[in-house]
């Protein structure tokens, strides 16, 4: 009788014989694996381990700790620095402890640095603000004299030979820009009229007073010899310059040797700078008008 087939199990594929007749080896059916949990049963968790506590490192092993960082604070200058200063005491082997080195200081660290400009003594500082104080009060005067030149000395005046008769009188003319001064010398004791006033009246100004006063300074008839002038146009200034003039020019007349002195020091010389008059087209002598490109 000829054999039926075997029907595969439930969940098993069925096994097709080969068509050379030859018989297939049966297989064992696979075994599940021992550590695999079964389908239906519950996964087992593995048991929990102790917890050991953390072993803590022998008092000797610090030692070798320290030498390190020791070591390396030599090669790490600031490493070594924060040691240092954290550091409060070292363990020796006899077990005393040594205080903390301490961190050399720079001598002169703690001084503030004073400047002082080359020529200056700190010592004598209030001297030299007096001084500067004296040179800023004395600088007007300074400057005025530097105007005007100094005047001479008994030594080097100029031996004038003067006629002061009682009615003697030397006029001369003198002019300054648009000013104009009639001048009259006559023997007296130095006095100015000027327009009918004393000169520091008609000329308030130092400056002024002593230009006006030259002449007969250099001479040295400034305490013989009034002035009396008849002054017209022009500034203060200019007025000034005129009168100077005249003197200059009425000493000549009255001694002809002091020409060359009073030329030497150019009082003589009629100051011939004025207003340069305004030209056509601007606005004053140079100034031009304002140029618009539009």
């Amino acid at each position: 009788m000829a054999e039926e087939p075997e029907q595969p199990a439930e969940g098993e594929e069925p096994v097709t014989p080969p068509e050379d007749g030859r018989s297939v080896p049966d297989e064992a059916p696979a075994e599940p694996a021992e550590d695999a949990p079964a389908d239906d049963a519950p996964a087992e968790e593995p048991p929990a381990e102790p917890v050991e506590a953390a072993e803590e490192p022998p008092a000797e092993a610090a030692e070798p700790e320290v030498a390190e960082g020791a070591g390396a604070a030599e090669t790490d200058p600031d490493a070594g620095a924060g040691a240092e200063d954290t550091a409060q005491a070292e363990p020796t082997p006899g077990g005393a402890e040594q205080p903390a080195r301490a961190k050399p200081e720079i001598p002169g660290a703690d001084l503030e640095v004073d400047i002082v400009p080359e020529g200056f003594d700190p010592l004598a500082r209030e001297e030299a603000e007096a001084a500067l104080e004296a040179a800023d009060e004395e600088a007007p005067a300074a400057a005025a004299e530097a105007e005007s030149p100094p005047a001479p000395t008994a030594e080097e005046r100029p031996r004038a030979v003067i006629d002061l008769g009682a009615d003697a009188r030397y006029r001369a003319t003198g002019k300054r820009k648009t000013a104009i001064a009639r001048v009259i010398l006559r023997p007296g004791k130095g006095t100015y009229t000027i327009n009918g006033r004393p000169l520091d009246q008609h000329f308030p100004r130092p400056t002024l007073q002593r230009n006006i006063r030259q002449p007969l300074e250099t001479v040295g008839y400034e305490s013989r010899m009034d002035v009396v002038a008849k002054l017209h146009g022009g500034g203060i200034s200019a007025q000034a310059g005129a009168l100077r003039h005249g003197i200059s020019r009425a000493l000549i007349d009255a001694d002809p040797n002091l020409r060359g002195e009073l030329k030497r020091r150019g009082f003589l010389t009629r100051d011939a700078r004025v207003k340069e008059r305004k030209k056509a087209g601007l606005k004053k002598a140079r100034k031009r008008p304002q140029f618009s490109k539009r």
